[in-house]
């Protein structure tokens, strides 16, 4: 069966590609859809050359445990058609929006995907921000005369869809064009805010020839992942993408807050507290780390003393806590700490300042593991491990503690009056080394 293109996908990483296009490749071979997705590339480097090379198949593998029971599931994923990089084709990049099949747009672009820089023109090809590039995308599509899009952000950001919608006004509003488009934007598009939740770990690279072994051929994409899944959708799009009936864990709803601040908090901010300092001790993946007795006590401190206790619904927050580290010592999940490190400084504001905050707000004082977690980041930036933007990992490779924590665009806010905590941890594992930061911070 030939399949039309239907969805424009921004991100074309191991997570969406273990997510979202695993979902489309199940709803195409069970009949409830036929549609494939166009990946946009929407930064420099990628992976749209590999992408084309293979057509845009690629095997997914999914492993855990479920009800006692070993899954160890292969798909081979045909729900690509192709890739396109804007950066070499513009004009292509544009063309998507002349096609009347398409319909959807989904989006990861990490947390420091949505963003208004403010400096860009609608003449650069391509604009720099994926903001931008999809404003460019979306006054092209106006122009056509054809519908817009439901547009499914998976950011990890609060109200991520919003968030997105308002860069693109901004956008529309910073080129000058018209107040019609923007009256297209908000009532002939839907953003919707969504929760994404499946732990991913990317390429085998440790054990590549393994996995090529029992494929029988070379893969250049294959993935992996774990078994659990959950997406939450703000809006109800069942009847034009149905995730329900081919049996996906979706929840389309009209308040994905709930569910999102839960998950970001607990499993995210327990992932992005840990990683850095456990990457500092010498630690290389998440299996590590639970398997560390050190590094697991703090962990388990970090999620059931300061995290769980800020978020004020222990009955449902607990057995989530217990499950997600269940997750994490997935014995088949290799999810190495320097992916997870990626973009770390965008990562904490998100996932684990928010916490820190309301901790310190009931409390009157800040939880040590938490605060202890950003002495660490901070430590971290220093080494040659960081993946960031280049202005970020230059300034934290040399700032002082206290310019890091006044540096507003990083946290949303001036957080300095946390320097004498901060600098604390910090001079213990910059002159002690992080294994009596554990220990000062475990007491």
């Amino acid at each position: 069966m030939e399949y039309k293109e239907r969805i424009i996908q921004f991100g074309e990483g191991g997570f969406l590609r273990s997510f979202v296009d695993v979902f489309i490749h199940k709803m195409n071979e069970q009949g409830l859809y036929d549609g494939k997705a166009v990946v946009v590339q929407p930064i420099p480097k990628g992976l749209i050359s590999v992408i084309n090379e293979q057509q845009g198949v690629y095997h997914q593998f999914l492993r855990g445990i479920d009800n006692g029971n070993v899954v160890d599931e292969c798909i081979e994923v045909k729900s690509i058609s192709r890739g396109v990089d804007p950066y070499t084709d513009y004009a292509g990049y544009l063309d998507l929006a002349y096609n009347p099949d398409m319909h959807i747009i989904i989006s990861n672009t990490t947390e420091a995907g949505i963003e208004y820089l403010g400096t860009e023109s609608l003449n650069d090809t391509p604009p720099k921000s994926f903001p931008a590039k999809l404003t460019a995308l979306l006054w092209e599509r106006y122009q056509t005369g054809l519908p817009g899009f439901v547009i499914l952000s998976c950011e990890l950001i609060d109200n991520n869809g919003k968030e997105l919608l308002s860069c693109v006004l901004k956008y529309a509003e910073l080129w000058n064009l018209p107040d019609a488009f923007k009256e297209w934007i908000r009532t002939e598009n839907h953003f919707c805010n969504t929760l994404v939740d499946r732990i991913c770990t990317g390429y085998p690279k440790d054990d590549a020839e393994s996995f090529t072994k029992r494929l029988g051929a070379e893969d250049k994409l294959m993935n992996t992942a774990e078994i659990f899944h959950l997406w939450v959708i703000e809006g109800h799009f069942e009847d034009i993408f149905p995730l329900q009936k081919a049996g996906i864990n979706v929840i389309w709803t009209d308040d994905v807050k709930p569910y999102k601040k839960r998950k970001v908090r607990i499993l995210n901010g327990g992932h992005t507290s840990m990683v850095l300092a456990a990457r500092l001790y010498g630690l290389s993946t998440v299996k590590e780390c639970l398997d560390d007795p050190i590094v697991s006590r703090f962990l388990k401190k970090a999620v059931f003393e300061e995290i769980i206790p800020t978020l004020g619904h222990e009955e449902e927050d607990i057995p989530f806590g217990n499950a997600v580290l269940e997750r994490f010592a997935n014995p088949f999940v290799k999810h190495r700490l320097l992916s997870i490190a990626l973009n770390s400084v965008s990562k904490f504001k998100a996932r684990v300042l928010p916490t820190i905050l309301e901790y310190n707000e009931q409390h009157h004082e800040l939880p040590p593991c938490l605060t202890f977690s950003l002495a660490a980041l901070i430590a971290f930036y220093r080494t040659d491990e960081t993946d960031d933007g280049e202005d970020i990992m230059a300034f934290m490779k040399t700032a002082s503690v206290e310019d890091i924590l006044a540096k507003q665009e990083y946290w949303g806010s001036d957080i300095s009056f946390m320097t004498d905590k901060v600098k604390y941890y910090y001079d213990i594992i910059e002159n002690k080394g992080m294994a009596a930061a554990y220990e000062e911070v475990l007491g």
